[in-house]
């Protein structure tokens, strides 16, 4: 954490141009390229990783908190290792991610399991290492007391409730609405209560929500929080120890590069500050904050074509390295690394994966590139390696990370040879 204040106060920028190439740092991206034998890759700024994670510890200042950071954003393990040796505590979404965050370092009495189809094998995992457990159905909660039985242990669990606040975000990443497959039905919080009261190895410490990802307004989560602290009071009204209070995560970030005002991570803790009680633990579960602007998704150009409507950047990055453009249509800034004075266009750049829908943007102003000239997707750090596939056999790409002037390769590229190895033939 000491390196990247003083990385802040020498003004040193993660991503940024100078004589018309883009640098991640201290390092130009092009030379890079040039550098790394395998196109595409992901490449990372620990300036920036360790520049957010302290937005975050500036605006939980006189707040008992954690951080937990949502590892199915990025589970890169060298950047898990950062992120715990800064202090951070953990999400979790299944057994294996719990087992790399062992890996990693996290403290894993703040670490937090959710799921809405958690296996006995991933439950056995979180009742034998301490990790605080989110209850999301009647099933889940059965599931749940049968591991704590079965170990004899006693399990700290979490409700999740589903405020039922409108995120305005694609459905697809909307997770706390009434109809959300997530959390239990409110309606049914006093059965929940009544049969934790009755089982001796499960203790209640807290309430969970989570609303949604890609928020822009920090309303959202006042209101949500609003209504967890009246839950949270009610629980403790029926005498249960209830401290944590989790709001999620699901902060929002600047893919769009409009101007429009991005809330920061001050802005959405004063927006709630007023509201937390003064005897709980607030959690917040940030993942795309904190990772998401500390990545671009560097490519090639193969070629440029036109079909007489549309006119087509080639690259040799695709929706099997980087999907989030084709699965939620989402938007992410693209740009060359390099000057390119060609004639400006409207292009749609696409990968070389046998599908329609492989797409990296659509509809971008661009001067005409030259083949092999150096492209990026910019805010790539967050679900784009983690929802990489085999697909067409493209293979994973490497991540590197700039640190200063030193660049390190944090996950080789997955080989065919790795692919083979799986089968049994």
């Amino acid at each position: 954490m000491t390196t990247g204040l003083k990385r802040r106060t020498n003004n040193i920028m993660s991503f940024h141009y100078k004589d018309g190439y883009l640098y991640c740092e201290e390092l130009k991206v092009k030379d890079i390229q040039e550098q790394v034998p395998y196109s595409p890759f992901y490449l990372y700024s620990l300036a920036q990783l360790e520049t957010n994670y302290a937005a975050y510890q500036k605006a939980l200042e006189g707040l008992d908190s954690i951080i937990g950071y949502a590892i199915k954003a990025n589970n890169n393990l060298n950047l898990l290792k950062r992120l715990s040796a800064l202090g951070s505590g953990a999400v979790l979404v299944s057994g294996n991610e719990l087992k790399v965050s062992l890996a990693a370092g996290f403290d894993l009495k703040r670490t937090i399991l959710n799921g809405n189809g958690k296996t006995l094998e991933e439950l056995s995992l979180a009742v034998e290492h301490g990790v605080l457990i989110n209850i999301d159905s009647e099933f889940d909660l059965a599931h749940i007391q049968q591991t704590a039985k079965h170990l004899d242990k006693p399990a700290d669990v979490l409700i999740r409730i589903n405020p039922d606040v409108d995120p305005g975000v694609h459905p697809y990443v909307s997770t706390g609405m009434k109809n959300s497959k997530f959390g239990i039905r409110n309606e049914r919080l006093d059965w929940f209560l009544n049969e934790i009261r009755k089982d001796n190895l499960l203790n209640l410490v807290g309430v969970h929500c989570h609303l949604g990802s890609t928020i822009k307004e920090v309303r959202i989560f006042r209101d949500a929080t609003e209504i967890m602290v009246a839950f949270m009071r009610a629980i403790q009204a029926e005498g249960f120890s209830a401290r944590y209070l989790n709001i999620g995560g699901g902060l929002g970030i600047d893919y769009e590069r409009t101007g429009e005002e991005i809330p920061t991570p001050s802005d959405l803790i004063d927006s709630i500050r007023d509201l937390l009680p003064e005897d709980i633990t607030l959690i917040i579960e940030p993942g795309r904050s904190l990772v998401g602007n500390t990545s671009v998704f560097v490519n090639r150009v193969t070629g440029v074509k036109t079909n007489g409507n549309k006119h087509f950047i080639v690259t040799d990055g695709s929706m099997s390295e980087l999907i989030r453009p084709s699965l939620y249509d989402a938007y992410q800034h693209i740009q060359f690394i390099e000057p390119v004075d060609g004639v400006a266009e409207t292009y749609d750049i696409v990968g070389p994966v046998c599908e329609s829908s492989d797409f990296l943007g659509k509809g971008r102003v661009l001067p005409t590139p030259y083949e092999g000239t150096g492209l990026v997707v910019c805010d790539a750090g967050a679900y784009c390696h983690a929802m990489s596939s085999n697909y067409n056999l493209k293979m994973r790409p490497p991540e590197y990370l700039v640190d200063g002037d030193s660049l390190t390769c944090i996950r080789r590229v997955e080989t065919l040879d790795d692919y083979l190895r799986v089968f049994d033939v």
